[in-house]
């Protein structure tokens, strides 16, 4: 949903006495030493449990990202940088000078021909995971082969954005990429992801009401192979958790090892100015698992997945 957001135009870079303090604060940073600094920060009490938000793409504004972490209740969130190397290098700027309250993924044009160059660097200066990735590509061509490979070899999840037509085309061949690349952790998201909730869509993609079919593909993917987990974020996740009150409690406990909350919310200041319904992705999606899920369960969707997945302390 970064594009139709309006999240593909990235951050800025920081300029001037600010960049310099945090290129400083960078240069000795690895991935290992990032690990050890990204412990957690004073916690919210807004919602029932502490919130790691997967999806929260980089803006511009020196404080664009604070704002609506702070604005919409969250505690920590995961950069996603847009599609040029200034939203990357500013998704690791924002990560080394506070990572109490960020951790960054890299992200890279899969098309180009030094996209895995550039993705394998942004690893190497501390980037905890790929993502998000969203090219007009297959979800098994070439491009995204490499980055599976790539994602296996530095033992890292893959985030990409599967939307038929326009990102990873191919959703039926999903299931033969999991067993194809057992060491790739796999992080789906997106409308073709989401709409495959149900058995038998009447669309691969877009915000389908109404009750969820037995059958869906997500539910059997995630129950069947321990390599794929969902990512809540965007209104597609949101509307998978919200089209039918009575499969979501069940669906979130089947799944409560699998499941993390994200926002992926264009809105800026956490409280949904701006949009066309005054509301707040983050806030929606918090609200419906807060609804739905248990302490335990919330706690385990909204902080401790992500937490163990990215071999981060569960400091809370």
């Amino acid at each position: 949903m970064a594009a139709k957001n309006g999240l593909e135009a990235a951050g800025t870079a920081l300029f001037g006495a600010e960049m310099d303090m945090i290129v400083s604060a960078m240069q000795n940073l690895t991935r290992r030493s990032f690990l050890a600094a990204a412990l957690a920060a004073p916690l919210s009490a807004e919602w029932a449990a502490p919130v790691l938000d997967i999806h929260l793409h980089t803006r511009g504004g020196k404080t664009a990202e604070l704002s609506h972490l702070t604005g919409s209740g969250t505690d920590k969130a995961i950069l996603l940088p847009g599609g040029n190397e200034e939203a990357v290098e500013r998704a690791r700027a924002l990560a080394a000078a506070d990572p109490a309250h960020f951790l960054w993924f890299v992200r890279a044009d899969v098309t180009k021909p030094d996209a895995i160059a550039q993705l394998t660097q942004g690893l190497k200066n501390g980037a905890l995971g790929l993502g998000e990735i969203k090219n007009a590509v297959e979800v098994d061509g070439p491009e995204m082969r490499r980055v599976y490979s790539l994602a296996a070899e530095f033992r890292v999840p893959v985030l990409f954005h599967l939307e038929e037509g326009l990102s990873n085309s191919g959703i039926g061949r999903l299931e033969n990429l999991l067993k194809a690349f057992p060491k790739t952790t796999f992080i789906g998201h997106g409308p073709t992801f989401w709409v495959h909730i149900s058995g038998k869509p009447a669309k691969e993609t877009g915000y389908p009401a109404g009750p969820v079919q037995p059958g869906g593909l997500m539910p059997r993917l995630l129950r069947d192979y321990a390599n794929l987990y969902g990512d809540l974020s965007a209104n597609s996740g949101r509307n998978a958790l919200a089209r039918d009150s009575g499969f979501t409690p069940d669906f979130l406990k089947a799944h409560r090892a699998k499941l993390m909350f994200g926002s992926d919310c264009p809105c800026p200041d956490g409280k949904g100015t701006g949009q066309n319904n005054g509301q707040c992705i983050a806030r929606a999606t918090l609200s419906l698992l807060q609804q739905h899920a248990e302490a335990t369960l919330l706690r385990q969707i909204t902080w401790e997945n992500a937490h163990r997945l990215l071999g981060l302390k569960v400091a809370v």
